[in-house]
């Protein structure tokens, strides 16, 4: 009997791991990274009562969450085939598709609507846009249709800021935009990296990733081209008088790091360099704290 009950929970934590493999967590993290920053420039640079942030960050991660399990349900074929997605809970057949698929709707319109009612109905309606975006414009229209998926998918995973200034101004202010347009273009040169590296696996499963449809040189070019993109736009937040000359001289220090890396890489015969993904990364992470430690409050 006692084997019995311990096989059952061994079953049960399997399960329970699978789950929230399929929910990409990390994925996750990032996109309340992304929303505590509106928040805070949504609030004048000061982080409001806690129990905003709660229900924000409860909601948009349950949502997020959700979007992601969709996204493995339906891409359950080409992860198959792809070597870097081929032990996804989905591809090997761990959970049932029907039920899962349940829980990721469920978790999607549940959170939805307990944003709409706790935090604010512009807030859900954001939020909404990015599921949509994610799930069926992305993963479902574009992703094995058109090399321009990754630059919608973009917009998608760009919306998060939006969210959070949103659920403590009831707006869309220009703040909101500004953090929105960083998104956006960064995370072109950073998915473009990374597409490079996996393009042999895109195309094992016919997935027209850029490097797929239009060549690794291209692929190179178009890093460079974003990243130089990346320069001005980085600047905006100096100029909108978001943040302060501390922040304007890391902005420009740290894209010219970035456009260098590109440039390098584009210079060179190599066909992926992760130098510009690792990059893009770092990039990221101290270029938004830096926003927000050189806020004008």
């Amino acid at each position: 009997m006692n084997e019995q009950v311990l096989e059952q929970t061994r079953a049960h934590q399997s399960t329970l791991s699978a789950y929230i493999s399929t929910a990409k967590l990390g994925i996750v993290g990032l996109t309340l990274v992304a929303a505590l920053t509106g928040i805070y420039f949504g609030n004048h640079g000061i982080l409001p009562d806690w129990s905003v942030i709660f229900w924000t960050f409860l909601t948009l991660g349950l949502a997020t969450a959700g979007s992601c399990m969709l996204n493995n349900v339906y891409d359950r074929d080409i992860d198959r085939v792809m070597k870097r997605t081929s032990k996804r809970a989905m591809a090997l057949d761990v959970l049932p598709v029907q039920q899962v698929t349940i829980v990721a709707l469920l978790l999607c319109v549940g959170s939805l609507s307990l944003m709409a009612y706790v935090v604010n109905p512009l807030s859900a309606l954001v939020t909404a846009v990015g599921v949509v975006g994610y799930v069926v414009v992305y993963t479902m229209m574009t992703k094995r249709t058109t090399p321009w998926a990754n630059q919608l998918g973009g917009i998608a995973g760009a919306v998060p800021p939006i969210v959070g200034y949103a659920a403590v101004t009831g707006e869309i202010g220009a703040a909101a935009w500004i953090l929105f347009a960083i998104m956006v273009v960064w995370q072109q040169p950073h998915a473009l990296a990374l597409a490079l590296k996996y393009r042999k696996d895109y195309a094992r499963a016919s997935v027209p990733v850029i490097p797929v449809a239009c060549g690794v040189y291209a692929t190179k070019v178009r890093i460079a081209i974003y990243t130089a993109v990346l320069v001005p736009v980085a600047t905006l937040p100096y100029l909108f008088g978001m943040a302060g000359v501390y922040y304007l001289a890391a902005s420009i220090a740290l894209s010219a790091i970035f456009l260098f890396t590109a440039i390098r890489f584009l210079l060179s015969e190599r066909d992926c360099d992760m130098r510009v993904f690792a990059f893009s990364l770092v990039y990221f992470v101290l270029l938004f704290s830096t926003l927000v430690v050189d806020a004008i409050h």
